[in-house]
């Protein structure tokens, strides 16, 4: 079976039992770098009677590797990590588990720290729709691109930035995408965790100052671009043609127009007429 596991993104304490377990069973540990799998099995003090197979598994072996690691994981266990975190998101391993699953091997997730859904949850932006974007480009021009393309987007939007870029990509932010509000979190779980929040302009300055670790920078979604009033009360009285309460297609649609609900439906009962109302309990 290919086990494919979440290592801790800087403390130690977060490790799970099931990766412990792993660490200390697997015949075969295919990591991003061994010399981390190696320290990560000291610092958790992980002591194995027969060593493991180490297999350096990164961008420049893991098409030529993925083939034989698969059919290996059909006769034993395959353990996959990278240096922190979930292998497959923005790491190595995605190859891998392609291969297996082709290959009909078995393929299971041992869950654990994630910097994507840590920074979400501590950015104090929306968290219940939300896209993961991985790394911004490096180019400028490139990044205000790929920024360019994120300006409807309604979700928060969660990034992998370097420190030595933060500052960059944070007045690009605010060239692009404006007041949106933002939060940089970095050194996630570790000794020095700090998270800023404000919009990209106001925490320019800090991260002009120099910023280290890794981070983490989350955006608010794009606010819904107001609809003209007779199209949104149309969606309104079309939805309730269709069967919907009046209550809930104002609902509806105010989510998706940023028309206010209480507007649309005063509106869309005016437009049905005085016909449309219940009559009054005799």
């Amino acid at each position: 079976m290919l086990l494919v596991a979440a290592t801790p993104i800087g403390n130690l304490g977060d490790a799970t039992t099931r990766l412990r377990e792993a660490l200390a069973t697997a015949p075969t540990i295919a990591a991003e770098d061994t010399r981390s799998a190696q320290r990560l099995l000291a610092g958790l003090g992980i002591e194995r009677e027969e060593r493991p197979r180490l297999v350096a598994v990164h961008e420049h072996t893991e098409d030529a590797l993925a083939p034989e690691l698969a059919e290996q994981a059909r006769e034993h266990d395959v353990l996959l990590l990278t240096d922190a975190g979930m292998p497959t998101v923005s790491d190595p391993g995605y190859r891998l588990v392609q291969a297996a699953i082709a290959a009909d091997v078995p393929v299971t997730v041992l869950p654990g720290p994630s910097a994507v859904l840590t920074a979400l949850a501590l950015s104090g932006l929306p968290t219940d729709r939300f896209a993961f974007d991985g790394f911004l480009p490096r180019k400028r021009g490139e990044r205000q691109a790929a920024l360019r393309a994120l300006a409807d987007e309604r979700r928060t939007v969660v990034l992998f930035e370097s420190p030595h870029r933060i500052a960059d990509a944070l007045a690009d932010v605010d060239a692009v995408l404006g007041d949106r509000p933002v939060a940089v979190a970095r050194e996630l779980t570790k000794r020095f965790e700090e998270v800023r929040r404000g919009t990209a302009a106001e925490l320019l300055p800090w991260a002009q100052e120099g910023v280290r670790g890794e981070i983490v920078l989350v955006i608010g979604g794009a606010e819904p671009a107001p609809s003209s009033l007779e199209d949104a009360v149309a969606d309104v009285l079309a939805r309730v043609e269709a069967g919907e309460r009046m209550k809930d297609a104002a609902g509806a649609v105010a989510e998706t127009t940023g028309r206010g609900r209480r507007e649309l439906y005063d509106a869309a009962l005016a437009a049905r007429g005085p016909a449309s109302r219940a009559p009054r309990p005799s």
